[in-house]
């Protein structure tokens, strides 16, 4: 029979000396203040860092950098699918800025046809307004909106056109997005704000995007065939297409950014955009998702087309596109604090900028600090302003 007694009488059953348990308690502790304080300061370096993201916005990538990107999209896709739409009218605030005239059967002269509006049409749904004035007096650019969801009428998507005869795009990298050193430092370069227009967000960070980005002569990631891709010419004029059917490299490109597939293809919607099934849009069941979302498309008169609203379904975003007249068109960013479109009046003296929306959750300034993301900024060119701001763009 064992003898208790002496087997815990032996050192070699007798507990550690208090000195080493306080030691390893130590080593303990030490790790579990590491394993804290790491996702601690990379928290505070994301809400901290430069740009103009919403407090949710960037507790969301900083989930995401830890490995929690498929329950953020969980819970993404919860949230927003659970919160439709009102129906009833929309909100002033969802309506574009400048408001629409009180006229709605006709356009301003030169102006883009008249957009469909839905039955009982609100006042200047559909209707051009013309921005920026050129030499002779020819807007640059014109605003209205239109509702692509019959059965929420209250969504309204924002819709701008650029007449790129007068226009110049530009498509300048963020301090993260796409990585890299570039010269422009992340925001307008001085020499374009006295001629700049408009900016606009770009699309999805890249790790949640298997497309490319090409812009200053260089390649921060490679161009890849099938993805919808923006392309701006060295003239400043853009263009929107499958890269390798429409467009691909040659010594006439400036800049391409090129984010998941197209949207919108000969006019219309293309087909899975509700089933998503081969994930050709963004993670499973994002396109169901009642949210901020913003799409780029070009119409058979050569004009630029930008596409923003709130609750805008994948669905809904590409008939907004198409309801533009929108040939091709691809989605941007989404979710709240992702888009950013902001209008200026550099034929205004004294003017400040506008967001396109009243109800835009970031600042109509933004873009000209440095800012995370990559983005797009619209110029006058060069001769087209006259008076004091005149200025090459």
């Amino acid at each position: 029979m064992v003898d208790v007694v002496s087997q815990t009488g032996n050192p070699s059953f007798s507990r550690p000396p208090v000195k080493r348990r306080k030691k390893r308690l130590r080593r303990a502790l030490v790790v579990i203040v590491v394993l804290l304080l790491y996702p601690a300061v990379t928290y505070v370096q994301a809400l901290t860092a430069p740009g103009a993201a919403t407090f949710t916005a960037r507790t969301a990538d900083w989930a995401r950098q830890m490995g929690a990107g498929p329950l953020v999209n969980a819970l993404e896709n919860w949230y927003y699918t659970r919160h439709p739409p009102a129906d009833g009218a929309p909100d002033v605030n969802a309506l574009p800025v400048p408001v629409a005239p009180p006229a709605t059967s006709a356009n301003p002269a030169n102006a883009p046809a008249a957009l469909p509006a839905l039955p009982g049409a609100l006042r200047g749904e559909g209707v051009w307004v013309p921005g920026a004035r050129m030499a002779g007096g020819r807007p640059a650019d014109y605003t209205t909106f239109v509702r692509p969801d019959p059965a929420h009428a209250s969504v309204v998507a924002a819709v701008v056109a650029f007449d790129q005869k007068w226009t110049n795009l530009h498509l300048i990298a963020g301090t993260k997005e796409p990585g890299g050193h570039w010269p422009e430092g992340a925001q307008v370069p001085g020499t374009l704000r006295a001629s700049l227009l408009a900016t606009f967000n770009s699309g999805f960070k890249f790790r949640d995007t298997p497309g490319g980005f090409y812009a200053d002569g260089q390649t921060a990631l490679p161009l890849k065939n099938g993805m919808a891709s923006l392309v701006i010419d060295k003239s400043g004029v853009a263009d929107v297409g499958v890269w390798g059917r429409d467009a691909g490299m040659t010594p006439d490109v400036a800049a391409v950014r090129q984010n998941l597939e197209l949207v919108v293809d000969g006019g219309k919607p293309v087909p899975g955009l509700s089933g998503n099934p081969a994930g050709q849009w963004g993670s499973a069941k994002n396109q169901f998702q009642f949210t901020w979302r913003s799409g780029i498309g070009v119409d058979a008169q050569g004009r630029l087309i930008y596409v923003a609203g709130d609750q805008l379904t994948l669905t809904a975003l590409a008939d907004a596109l198409s309801t533009a007249g929108v040939v091709r068109g691809m989605e941007l960013d989404i979710h709240g604090g992702m888009v950013s479109a902001n209008l200026f009046r550099p034929d205004l003296a004294g003017s400040s900028p506008k967001t396109l929306t009243g109800d835009m959750p970031t600042p109509p300034d933004r873009y000209l600090s440095a800012d995370q993301r990559d983005f797009f900024a619209v110029t006058a060119r060069a001769g087209a302003l006259t008076g004091p701001k005149a200025a090459a763009g």
